[in-house]
């Protein structure tokens, strides 16, 4: 119920965009770096992300309690 930050660090010399329907976000990260999402107050619940330039194994899921 409380607003949070997600700290996305990129590790590839390449960008990539951090992705999520259920969260409402997109995030372009140049490689290298790092970038920030900041997300509302979630209900109780799992969200997913992924990274949408390698969908295949940057996956992950954001989970509200």
């Amino acid at each position: 119920g409380t607003p949070n930050v997600i700290i996305l660090s990129n590790e590839d010399a390449t960008a990539d965009e951090f992705d999520s329907e259920s969260l409402n976000v997109e995030k372009v990260v140049a490689g290298k770096t790092t970038g920030k999402v900041r997300i509302r107050p979630l209900a109780p619940g799992r969200y997913p992300f992924m990274g949408e330039y390698h969908a295949k194994t940057a996956q992950g899921v954001v989970i509200a309690q």
